[in-house]
């Protein structure tokens, strides 16, 4: 989602971290660049080095080569959760050199560059933030809140698909919830910003996250699996054309974001994209929205799944002797099955029960379909394992 490429990973090759998003690869930043605006990041990014990169360089600088197309303004690094902790860290600008900040919350340095950029900004222009926040700070796996958030939220309310489960959460949650709500304090100062500076009028907001957060509940990690909490991320859109005060019930995928941003804004959708502008949506033209979004899983299994309004179904690469990540598999098993409508906690999987044979059917000839389209080889589904009664 950072560079913006409306494809999905079988298509672009980036189907972990340290992986280079290839070079001619035709983003959201370029495309808008070809139309006269200027690109320009600041953040994380994670595409710009690999496991050959010197270890030194590997977290810190992008060369220009390897940025998305975000050639104007740049100050990022490639993996700012080794390069940063809450409050004091590193990151790059486009000459490779560091810009330290100490003693300031990181999403505030960034706000705070962010702000003086729009303060002097010309444009029009396209600027992408890419905060770590709500991330968990990998080399402790804490969250890190700021001072004034720390504790600040001792007895909240639980959700029900961490509730029930095993987990992280019990000592993490009221932390996150003062990420989150810092987070929510950086959104209404860029909004602020953008007010003041009378570009809100013609600006589009987008609010966007990678993934979601399940707190080991349903892995030995905090992601990458086809429940809700892992794969269910926000998106809030507002500025000219999107100031509609409405929620779109239809299902929208990442992908979807990059060509509905250019038809917004007026400019062609690259070939390459495999997602669909969602701006229909908004005038309640419905017909033809294919309500569905694919996934796909990798690193703690390779697996592909779709999520309907109804249902979430996925299949897994069985983890046999000799298992190793890869970007796809020949063959895969039915893995998980859930009814949102009846379980919207997702606690009983249904994958191999009698009952659901004929909707796992279903299903499963979509799923061959979209993954055909998105551009994996050939591949088999087999039944689930373990069948019940």
């Amino acid at each position: 989602m950072r560079a913006g490429a409306g494809q999905y990973p079988a298509r672009h090759g980036v189907w972990k971290n340290a992986i280079v998003l290839p070079e001619n690869a035709a983003t959201l930043a370029k495309s808008l660049r070809g139309a006269g605006y200027s690109a320009n990041y600041m953040g994380k990014w994670h595409l710009g080095n690999d496991d050959s990169t010197p270890a030194p360089q590997r977290n810190g600088p992008v060369p220009p080569a390897r940025r998305g197309g975000f050639l104007d303004l740049w100050e990022a690094a490639n993996t700012l959760e080794l390069t940063s902790h809450a409050y004091e860290g590193d990151v790059f600008d486009g000459d490779g050199k560091p810009i330290h900040f100490s003693g300031q919350y990181r999403s505030d340095f960034t706000t705070e560059r962010a702000q003086r950029f729009l303060r002097s900004v010309k444009s029009p222009f396209f600027l992408t933030l890419s905060y770590l926040e709500v991330h968990h700070q990998n080399d402790s796996d804490t969250f890190e809140p700021p001072k004034e958030y720390k504790g600040k939220y001792p007895n909240p309310f639980i959700p029900g698909d961490l509730r029930a489960l095993p987990g992280s959460w019990p000592s993490q949650w009221s932390d996150y919830l003062g990420c989150v709500a810092k987070m929510d304090e950086t959104v209404g100062t860029i909004r602020r910003t953008l007010e003041e500076t009378a570009l809100a009028q013609n600006t589009i907001l987008a609010f966007v996250s990678d993934h979601a957060c399940h707190f080991k509940t349903r892995n030995a990690e905090y992601k990458r699996t086809p429940h809700e909490s892992s794969i269910h991320v926000p998106l809030i859109v507002e500025g000219p054309g999107f100031n509609r005060g409405m929620q779109v019930s239809q299902l929208v995928s990442q992908v979807d974001l990059m060509p509905t941003l250019l038809e917004a804004a007026g400019v062609p959708v690259p070939s390459s994209v495999q997602g669909r502008s969602f701006l229909p949506l908004l005038d309640r033209r419905v017909e033809g929205w294919r309500d569905e979004v694919y996934f796909e899983m990798t690193e703690f299994t390779t697996g592909r799944g779709l999520r309907t309004p109804q249902y979430t179904y996925a299949v897994a690469a069985p983890k046999v002797p000799g298992w190793k990540a890869a970007p796809s598999a020949g063959k895969y098993v039915k893995y998980m099955l859930y009814d949102n409508y009846a379980d919207p906690y997702q606690q009983v999987n249904l994958a191999g029960r009698t009952p659901y044979q004929s909707v796992a059917a279903d299903l499963r000839k979509r799923l061959l379909a979209r993954m055909k389209e998105a551009g994996d080889g050939p591949a088999t589904i087999e039944p689930s394992w373990f069948p019940y009664p």
